[in-house]
């Protein structure tokens, strides 16, 4: 019986780490925290420990993994939540330089890729070498303003 304690341990272990790393939101994790703390229980009782030391090792065991879990939750829900960053989404706010002049459409190069690119709204004609801040991207072509002096600092 106490190695059958064991492997509920060491399977209750390998479920919490694979909850870490795939995208369960905590199904593993439950399951795992449940495998450790029976395992626990099991080994301890069939090696001869006493009602109150199963006790107390069944709900260290709890505690510890549940502590364990709720941070890796926490840690993938946060993950979840943030918004794209990459792609269209991603290039809004940042700072580019024209390389052919925006007449009504140009060149922008921006992250190291060139985009065509249109005025946000009229205001001077934006000349080849103008640092831009992308305003909005519509499709593949982004809409363009002047950078202010604050928005070039590094």
């Amino acid at each position: 019986m106490v190695i059958f304690g064991i492997v509920l341990l060491l399977a209750g272990a390998a479920l919490l780490v694979a909850e870490a790393h795939l995208p369960t939101y905590g199904v593993l994790g439950v399951a795992g925290l449940a495998s450790l703390v029976a395992g626990g229980v099991v080994a301890v009782d069939a090696s001869g420990g006493g009602p109150v030391l199963v006790l107390v090792v069944g709900l260290l065991l709890a505690l510890v993994a549940g502590v364990a879990l709720a941070a890796v939750v926490r840690g993938a829900a946060a993950v979840a939540r943030r918004p794209a960053r990459t792609g269209g989404e991603g290039i809004v706010g940042h700072v580019g330089v024209v390389r052919h002049e925006l007449e009504p459409v140009g060149q922008v190069f921006v992250d190291g890729a060139l985009w065509r690119a249109r005025p946000a709204w009229e205001e001077g004609a934006l000349r080849e070498g103008d640092h831009v801040v992308v305003e909005q991207i519509h499709g593949l072509t982004l809409s363009v303003r002047r950078a202010e002096e604050w928005e070039l600092q590094p």
